[in-house]
């Protein structure tokens, strides 16, 4: 797995993004999250190493702007080049994550047609009233690969009108730092449920730091969080789309 980060900060849009990891952690080194800026990796899919190799492998399954959305405001001028690096790297298989589905077709290269075979993009829905408002939005776009985000899952949401033949998988988490809102297990075993009857693959992430199971609260460290997920063994494979 890799991580390319092209440009770095972004801008808060939704409830999701109260307690945003990229916003504490520039807080804690002094930086300044709402200023965004492109990063010296932003051309690293066609960087080549001292062999000749390119740095990102065939194959390396890449996630695209972690610290930041692929399809931010600030990014307009910028988002062609990435385009065309993506189309250029058929052999990398690029995850995004997105909370501006709205802004998809901004930017869009004109040679999209129903999506790149390479490209997976996931939607995240925090709360019921952003699953309503994005995923009609998703689900009319023209993306081979759909995945649907719940992290942070802030609370309990009913998927079932969206979870189409089309989405490959539902990825559930909760919220991570000091200040994280609470993630009940009752709200992920929902959204398990719901992914199982409609035969879609579920990915229990992470448990948040502020996590409810059986009315009972526990604060999990950071480092903790994964592993406390994978422990629930709740995940469903994600299917093939073909």
């Amino acid at each position: 797995m890799a991580i390319w980060n092209p440009w770095h900060g972004c801008r808060k849009i939704s409830a999701g993004c109260e307690n945003c990891y990229v916003y504490r952690t520039d807080a804690r080194y002094g930086g300044d999250a709402g200023k965004i800026r492109k990063n010296k990796d932003f051309s690293l899919p066609m960087r080549r190493g001292a062999g000749g190799h390119f740095k990102l492998m065939p194959g390396e399954l890449t996630f695209c702007c972690m610290t930041s959305d692929f399809f931010l405001e600030d990014a307009d001028a910028w988002r062609a080049d990435l385009w065309a690096m993506i189309r250029q790297r058929d052999d990398v298989p690029f995850f995004i994550i997105t909370k501006r589905i709205h802004r998809f077709y901004t930017s869009l290269p004109d040679d999209w047609e129903e999506g790149y075979e390479n490209v997976t993009i996931g939607c995240t829905v925090e709360n019921q009233e952003r699953a309503d408002y994005r995923l009609p939005l998703f689900l009319n776009a023209p993306i081979r690969h759909k995945v649907i985000i719940c992290e942070p899952l802030l609370g309990a949401i009913d998927l079932s009108p969206y979870l189409t033949p089309e989405i490959e998988e539902v990825v559930a988490g909760g919220e991570s730092g000091n200040t994280a809102r609470e993630c009940r297990f009752e709200w992920i075993l929902s959204l398990r449920e719901q992914c199982e009857s409609a035969g879609v693959g579920f990915y229990f992430k992470q448990t948040g730091a502020n996590f409810v199971k059986e009315h009972r609260r526990y604060q999990i460290p950071r480092k903790l969080q994964h592993a406390q997920a994978r422990l629930a063994n709740i995940n469903i494979e994600r299917k093939q789309i073909t």
